[in-house]
């Protein structure tokens, strides 16, 4: 799957490597082939794969072109339409795929000299390579500690940091269209109160949604009575609590135990201990937002 990638022309961007992204006229030019037949081509056989803008427009690569330019030549040979076209996507299939660290560090490079377009396209390749687990898993997150740990040294200043988040955040949030009408169990996801990082927090809900979750999501600085409202409206399976300040959820643990009293609770992030949970009645969430979402969903088919 495609995911928009916002540029600031409408009409053509680069990649993250700095290849060039063109419109289907220019595609055309270049080829020789007529735009009709490009798009019965991208949606027959799924021959070009397309970025979209914030605007709508499609954009091809140079990879793009490549693969056009193989088909004309099975054409060539003979082949039918279908047949060329399978030979073509074969052939791409077995390319080497860029390394989760070879992608990391094109993200992480991005996101450093305040490039969205570039960051964009380099989610746009994890996600298309690699799928989301493994996307967010190997990249995204262990990224999101390398800047966190980087934040801590003073080896960069918060405009960096707020433009990676954000830019991140916008992406997992765009994910998450329809969480809210899975077949599976509920999750009630709130940040405490205070609390503003909720990265992780979209990520475990987008995980959870894939695994069929129907996901009530609450955000940032999430008053307890207001989770707790939620939580006796939607009737959760689970509510989680994510905190990655050190004192950002005992002020509340009454409050948090009473809630975990009527629904299972769960804590989440750096600000979480396993004493304060076992207080307050609540599981801790240890792991990366992909493997606890992973172990959630094994929890529930058990029970």
């Amino acid at each position: 799957m495609r995911f928009v990638v916002p540029l600031s022309s409408p009409s053509l961007g680069v990649t993250s490597r700095g290849e060039e992204l063109v419109r289907i006229g220019e595609l055309s030019r270049r080829l020789g082939v007529g735009t009709d037949r490009l798009r019965a081509w991208e949606r027959r056989y799924g021959l070009l794969q397309p970025v979209r803008t914030a605007g709508g427009f499609r954009l091809y690569s140079r990879e793009d072109e490549q693969r056009v330019r193989e088909m004309q030549s099975q054409l060539a040979r003979g082949l039918a339409a279908a047949q060329a076209a399978a030979v073509v996507l074969a052939k791409a299939e077995r390319a080497p795929a860029a390394p989760v660290e070879e992608l990391r560090a094109q993200l992480a490079a991005t996101l450093a000299r305040f490039d969205a377009t570039g960051a964009n396209a380099v989610l746009d390749r994890a996600f298309s390579i690699h799928g989301r687990d493994t996307a967010l898993r190997e990249i995204v997150y262990p990224y999101l500690h390398e800047l966190g740990e980087a934040w801590a040294r003073a080896e960069i200043d918060v405009g960096q940091e707020h433009f990676a988040s954000n830019l991140l955040e916008s992406r997992l949030l765009a994910l998450s269209s329809g969480w809210d009408r899975g077949h599976g169990p509920r999750a009630v996801l709130a940040c405490a109160p205070g609390e503003r990082h909720t990265l992780g927090l979209a990520g475990l809900g987008v995980c959870l949604r894939d695994r069929s979750w129907s996901i009530t999501y609450l955000g940032a600085d999430t008053p307890v009575a207001m989770t707790t409202r939620a939580a006796e409206s939607r009737q959760p399976q689970l509510v989680v609590i994510s905190s990655t300040m050190p004192n950002g959820l005992p002020r509340w643990e009454d409050q948090l135990h009473m809630l975990a009293g009527s629904v299972p609770v769960a804590l989440a992030g750096a600000g979480a201990t396993d004493r304060l949970a076992e207080r307050i009645g609540a599981q801790l969430l240890v792991d990366d937002p992909v493997t606890a979402a992973e172990r959630l969903a094994v929890q529930n088919t058990s029970q």
